[in-house]
Order: C-alpha cells, then structure tokens, then sequence
C-alpha cells in the first residue's frame, strides 16, 4: 500500500510528540506519564485484538494444546501486556497467562481489570472454552522485558514460556532496541514453544517515526535470521532484505497470514493490513 493512500492518524501524530526529544531510556516514564494521567490511551481498543481471538480458535494445528504432555498447563507471555485483555483471553483458553509492564500504573489498571474481566468486552471471547481443560490464571508483573526482575513472579525462565505474544510491543520499542527484543525472545521461548506477532503498522513510512514505529514484515524476517544483531536499512529507513546466513540461536517462521479480523486501525481504505507471523527455534 502506497504511503500517499494511507490517511492521517491524529492519534499515533499525538503519542509521537509525546517521545519526542527524548531519549529511549527516558521512555518507560513517558509510558508510565500516560498510563497515569488515563486520558489518552490510543493503544487500549477495550478488547483483545480479533485476530488473536481467531488464531486461538482456528490454529491450533500450530499453537497446539494449552496443556503439555504432562498435564500441567502451557504458559503465555504477553509483554506489554496494558490493561490484560491479552491475559484473559488466553487463560480462557486453559492457559497461564502472565503479563509485563514497566508501567507501575497500568499494572495497577490490569490488576484491577483481571479481578472481575466478566465473559469478553467483544463476543463473550473470555468464556470457558473447555470445562475438562478448565480456565487458567492470570498475573500482571511489574517488570523490564529486558532484564529478569520479573520472572520469579512467572514461575521463573525454566525451559522459557510456550506461547509469546506481541501486539503493539516491538513497535512501541525504539528501534535501536530491536536487537535486543529479538535476542531476548529468543531467550524466554520455550524450545518448542511458538512466538506469534502480530505486525503492526505494516503501512506506516518508517520516516514517519513512532511510536508506534513501522514494522513491515521484512523487520521480523531479518531481525530472526540472527537474534541480537542490527539489521540493514536504507536512506529513507526503509529495513533491507539480505542474504545473511541464520545463526545457530535463529528463529523460523512456521506461520504467515493476513488476519480476516483486526482492530479498525489496522483496517486501511477497506483492506486488512496487519499480518501475524508464528516463529520457532531452528
């Protein structure tokens, strides 16, 4: 889609000039600012994005049971997890979900929220899926992704978490970070667990800045090849595709599609522009 087709977004115009002039370590207190004051949270759709609510029901051929092979449940990670729609979601579903927040404030509103989240803001998406499976539970940790602070609260890293989620986090990151992000998921994924992401703005001019910052498909892709590491981009920030050989701590893709739902934002001149990706160790 052609930048030049893409109307302006008051909204993401706004949350840009909020970091603006400032360092990416000054950024948590800029999220956590926003996250106090509660009255301008462009992020927060008030439900789960559609597109994880079908993936759940529909993919199960990837994300396999919520149950391992001992019984015991599966565990999700939703980094950045806001208010916990995420968290519900997938507990509906049989999993443990635990969420990070480096906001003191929004783990305060996600606690409160998961107490009493009722049957699903949406479609009734956080009823009981299983009776047999049963309804996991749901904890919101105050934490940096980056460091393990957080973890214990988890049950720990142990042999990593079998199901991450990103959605709206890669892309609220500055990109420097990048490298870090994709080591650090590299990190935390169980051996066969799966990460799925849902990248998003795919239409966005990477010039145009963030947050949310450009993430077409191609930062993924290369960002896996070898976690860690930079990847390329060109005069205009654009990222490049390269023949770069994948590292032994490599993610694959497994999974790659356009969603036939997401949140309306994403939903461009009538046409879905969000894709999620699914990513496993090599």
């Amino acid at each position: 889609m052609s930048p030049g087709n893409v109307p302006p977004n008051p909204n993401q115009d706004r949350l840009k000039s909020h970091f603006t002039g400032h360092e990416a370590d000054a950024h948590p207190q800029r999220w956590d600012d926003l996250w106090k004051a509660a009255d301008f949270l462009p992020w927060d759709r008030g439900y789960a994005n559609p597109a994880l609510i079908d993936a759940l029901f529909e993919r199960s051929d990837i994300l396999g049971s919520p149950l391992k092979p001992d019984g015991s449940r599966k565990r999700a990670l939703v980094p950045g997890c806001g208010k916990g729609y995420d968290l519900a979601l997938f507990a509906s579903h049989g999993y443990d979900a635990y969420g990070i927040e480096i906001s003191e404030n929004a783990i305060k509103i996600a606690e409160e929220y998961l107490k009493t989240p009722g049957e699903g803001p949406l479609e009734g998406e956080y009823k009981l899926k299983d009776e047999q499976l049963g309804r996991g539970h749901t904890k919101a940790l105050l934490g940096d992704f980056f460091k393990d602070e957080w973890v214990d609260g988890a049950g720990g890293i142990g042999e990593g978490f079998d199901v991450i989620y990103d959605n709206t986090f890669l892309c609220a990151l500055h990109p420097s970070l990048r490298p870090a992000w994709a080591s650090r998921m590299a990190q935390l994924l169980a051996p066969t667990g799966v990460l799925v992401c849902l990248e998003f703005p795919t239409y966005k001019p990477p010039k145009a800045g963030g947050p949310p910052w450009a993430l077409p498909s191609i930062v993924h892709e290369e960002l896996f090849k070898r976690p860690g590491e930079d990847i390329s981009y060109d005069e205009e920030l654009k990222p490049l595709k390269t023949e770069r050989t994948e590292s032994d701590k490599a993610l694959v893709r497994i999974a790659h599609w356009k969603p036939a739902r997401t949140h309306k934002v994403a939903i461009v001149n009538g046409e879905v522009t969000d894709w999620v990706s699914v990513w496993k160790h090599k």
